[in-house]
């Protein structure tokens, strides 16, 4: 069991990387970014499936996903949120569209990984709009 959590946190935290080189770079699909990505890091085989799992949600709903970031961040376009908080917003949603998570564990992560790779201001802006996420999506 312990080794499941492990492999799903390193599975999301691979995830948001994906996504944020995806995002910054727009130079690539979101699958062929994270091959890269995932290779040059040399993933084991259970934190890929679980990263792509979540990408794979990100590319297929991705307008969805960015239309209920939109409308719980009523101030703020989607543009103007930071990169970090976007990518971590966006597979947060990834995890609530998917439904395997609990949706407490999805906010509580999401907010770990703004912190780990964001900032303090970071993690509470997106324990704002995760949570806010989760009612909208119906999960909390």
């Amino acid at each position: 069991m312990r080794s499941e959590v492990r492999v799903r946190a390193k599975g999301r935290a691979r995830a948001v990387q994906a996504v944020y080189a995806w995002d910054v770079t727009g130079a690539l699909a979101l699958d062929r970014a994270a091959e890269r990505l995932w290779d040059d890091l040399a993933l084991d085989a259970d934190v890929r499936r679980r990263a792509a799992a979540l990408t794979r949600v990100v590319a297929a709903r991705g307008g969805e996903i960015d239309a209920a970031i939109r409308d719980v961040t009523a101030n703020w376009r989607l543009e103007r949120v930071g990169a970090i908080e976007r990518a971590v917003l966006r597979v947060a949603a990834a995890e609530l569209l998917e439904g395997e998570t609990p949706p407490k564990v999805a906010v509580q992560e999401a907010v770990r990984l703004a912190e780990r790779f964001g900032s303090e201001p970071a993690a509470r802006f997106v324990n704002g709009v995760a949570d806010a996420l989760a009612r909208k999506l119906g999960r909390l």
